[in-house]
């Protein structure tokens, strides 16, 4: 049975593999299968299946039932670093660590890498 909720994302399915949302820049989501927490940096505006351990991400002031990440997705997500798609259409900030790989759909997001510093000579 899939339990649903409305936030300001619109419908969410917590017990379903992941339900599309509208991501903006500023948005706040939450991990429904441990305590990550993100914050949306850059997006298209497209609706995209945001996942951590292959469960969809809630608003972060959605109640959500827990449930184990996924066995195949098992990694962890590190505080303040910020992961992409490989489009780089999707930015986003790990505001609280936790374990279970973010993903949209089946595609795991990449650990943005700093730029490198111009030289001084």
């Amino acid at each position: 049975m899939a339990a649903s909720g409305h936030g300001r994302f619109g419908a969410t399915n917590f017990m379903g593999k992941g339900s599309a949302l509208e991501l903006k820049p500023g948005n706040r989501l939450k991990s429904a299968v441990s305590d990550v927490e993100i914050i949306v940096i850059r997006a298209a505006g497209d609706d995209l299946d945001l996942r951590c351990g292959d469960v969809a991400m809630v608003d972060v002031n959605e109640s959500s039932p827990t449930r184990n990440a996924d066995a195949e997705l098992e990694g962890s997500v590190a505080l303040g670093k910020r992961y992409v798609n490989d489009a780089d259409t999707l930015e986003v900030l790990c505001t609280k660590p936790g374990d279970g790989a973010l993903t949209i759909g089946d595609q795991p997001l990449l650990l943005k890498t700093a730029k490198p510093l111009p030289s001084s000579d």
